[in-house]
């Protein structure tokens, strides 16, 4: 439901431009897009949080959270409480 959303949101805070057109539901992302690093991971938490309205807690984060952008997508489906 929320893919596309937080592909955008994905592409433009790693500025991955025309390779994040590839990512899709399976695509892994920690440990496999470089751009991805701690303090992108800090950056991308709250652009989620100021784009969907939500707090995310740092118990909340874990890195099975950021293993693929299907479950980025699922996590954010969560906290909006779908």
């Amino acid at each position: 439901m929320y893919l596309n959303q937080v592909k955008t949101i994905l592409i433009d805070v790693l500025g991955l431009g025309e390779a994040g057109s590839r990512l899709d539901a399976d695509s892994p992302l920690l440990g496999s897009l470089p751009e991805l690093d701690s303090m992108a991971v800090v950056s991308l938490i709250a652009a989620l949080e100021e784009q969907f309205d939500i707090a995310i807690d740092d118990d909340e984060i874990s890195a099975s959270t950021f293993e693929t952008l299907g479950s980025l997508a699922a996590f954010v489906a969560h906290k909006r409480g779908e």
